[in-house]
């Protein structure tokens, strides 16, 4: 692509970039590589001929713009804004791409995940701003949109920092700085923050949204309400920024997954934009060259000292880790004291795998009811090679989805990974009937259950053949196989195909560990949204395993049933 550098610099700088990061001169994940990839294609694509083209002034002109506002904290307050090369690689790609039928934007929606400290106000305020106010979009709506009004606020009170400060642009452009909006009269164009405690998200005439912190959103209202307004006009953005969170189920990692299978050529969608900064699943988290690989402006806004720091402390504490590894290297976690390694449980994974594949091999069976108005669980656990392989089945009371109690729910019942039973309680019967169809097809050496949860399905089992074995969930019994999954899972001597937004991954994601005096752990959950029944079966299932194989005594009939574990 050929580049006049004194006219279009920060095109420049962002094809080189994209260059320099395919080619292997700049550290980046995957997810970066794929990125800057699919740049390079989309340019190739667009010289042979396509539905949009790349305009170097209307990429040139955003970041032109950002480069007038000023910083407002640190030693650089007061000072203009300097893009580097990845931020001009982020605003020419999103910004440059046009339709050839009409002109207008190509990309309609953009998700960056980059981890704190990274210089996002740069990334948020300066195409909220440039949409609003230098584009000459009439009666502009722009907002900040977040879960709370607080948190909206933020991104709102930067750019009218930047705007403050930046008097000729303010003057130029006619911009007047208000309390709680800012305004262009002779577009009749403004900027204001706006969140779910709003009087009113609908009826809005999107024409840039920008969500900060995507992954602090409870639910999806917010984003689909602006997502909705936004249909309105013909060349909207909505511009989501984040950092990793602890929400598997919630908006923000459906916008990832969605961003990552763009980038992997598993999904299309011409008009979406995606970039996740992060590390690889193999990266030792502790290495600066790590630090570096998910920190693009490591060395600049990033210090690399205090990343050192935060490493050194997440080196000795559990919960620092999780921290860490979240807010500065992009890892996405589950909860805040996860007692499994995600990103373990995530290299057990073989899509490849089918419970088929075991048809007439012995396994063991375990069965989760702790809860009969929402999530139940069944795994059943095979051995193979020295290998164990879990494959888990989920039921849900129908009117658990119909009440919204998981945004997840409805996706997993229409993907086939979560079954709705009729009716307000689990069905039982239908529980039954799918365990003694194992049985058929497999040789089922023994049914694990909790006689507190699930003796009259025990009592039916057993009429029918089945060998139903109590298993009750204390700390005594669930100690050893709960150490012994994450044995399994660091020595890949697991296998299961749960992909990273499936019901049991995000299950194990959501456990976290309690400790007695004498070192034996048990599993819990930090809220009562994070379920873990499909871990409960899991633990269960690997202990009457480890039974069989010499690896745990049997309890004493005598425990105490008092030391249950609390599931519900």
């Amino acid at each position: 692509m050929e580049i006049d550098v004194e006219k279009h610099p920060h095109v420049a700088a962002g094809y080189s970039y994209a260059l320099d990061v395919v080619a292997g001169r700049i550290s980046a994940c995957e997810y970066v590589k794929q990125a800057c990839q699919r740049q390079l294609d989309d340019l190739a694509r667009a010289a042979e001929g396509w539905a949009y083209y790349f305009d170097h002034d209307a990429a040139q002109k955003v970041c032109t713009f950002t480069c007038f506002l000023p910083h407002i904290k640190g030693p650089l307050a007061g000072q203009n804004l300097t893009l580097e090369p990845w931020q001009s690689f982020i605003l020419t790609t999103a910004f440059g791409w046009l339709r050839h039928d009409n002109g207008k934007r190509r990309y309609r929606r953009a998700y960056t995940e980059v981890p704190r400290g990274n210089g996002k106000t740069t990334l948020s305020d300066g195409p909220a701003l440039y949409c609003g106010f230098g584009e000459k979009e009439g009666g502009a709506e722009v907002y900040s949109a977040a879960r709370t009004r607080d948190q909206a606020k933020v991104a709102f009170a930067a750019a009218q920092a930047m705007l403050r400060r930046a008097t000729g642009l303010r003057n130029a452009l006619g911009i007047d700085v208000e309390a709680h909006r800012i305004i262009q009269m002779r577009s009749n164009s403004y900027f204001e923050a706006l969140s779910a405690d709003a009087d009113s998200l609908d009826g809005k005439n999107v024409h840039f949204a920008l969500i900060d912190e995507l992954h602090a959103h409870r639910d999806r209202s917010v984003y689909d309400a602006i997502e909705t307004g936004a249909g309105k006009r013909n060349q909207s953005m909505v511009w989501a920024i984040t950092t990793a969170g602890a929400d598997k189920t919630g908006i923000c990692y459906e916008h990832r997954a969605y961003t990552i299978n763009l980038l992997k050529k598993t999904a299309e969608d011409d008009t979406y934009f995606g970039i996740i900064y992060t590390i690889d699943k193999d990266d030792d988290w502790t290495e600066e060259s790590t630090w570096r690989k998910a920190n693009p402006n490591y060395g600049i806004s990033v210090e690399p000292e205090h990343v050192a720091a935060l490493c050194r402390k997440a080196m000795s504490s559990p919960a620092s880790q999780a921290n860490f590894l979240t807010k500065h290297l992009n890892v996405w976690i589950q909860t805040n004291e996860a007692l499994y390694d995600m990103r373990a449980w995530d290299r057990c994974f073989d899509e490849d795998l089918d419970i088929e594949d075991f048809a007439g091999h012995p396994c063991r069976v375990a069965v989760d009811l702790a809860s009969k108005v929402d999530i139940a669980a069944v795994v059943a656990l095979f051995e193979r090679d020295g290998k164990i392989y879990p494959f888990a089945k989920f039921y849900v009371p129908e009117q658990a989805i119909l009440e919204s109690r998981n945004d997840s729910y409805k996706g997993w019942e229409a993907e086939g990974k979560l079954i709705a039973t009729p009716g307000d309680v689990i069905d039982i019967d239908r529980i039954e009937a799918d365990i003694i169809d194992l049985s058929t097809r497999f040789e089922v050496l023994e049914i694990a259950y909790d006689p507190w949860q699930a003796q009259q399905m025990a009592n039916h089992l057993v009429e029918q053949g089945a060998n139903a074995v109590e298993y009750r969930q204390t700390v005594q019994n669930f100690s050893e196989p709960t150490k012994e999954l994450d044995a399994l899972m660091r020595s890949n001597k697991l296998a299961h195909n749960s992909g990273p937004r499936d019901p049991l991954s995000w299950m194990i994601g959501n456990v976290v560990g309690h400790y007695d005096a004498k070192e034996n752990v048990y599993p819990r959950k930090e809220r009562p949204e994070n379920k873990i029944d499909g871990a409960i079966a899991l633990i269960m299932v690997l202990g009457l395993h480890l039974r069989a194989s010499g690896g745990v005594q049997a309890p004493s009939p005598w425990e105490n049933p008092e030391f249950r574990i609390a599931v519900v």
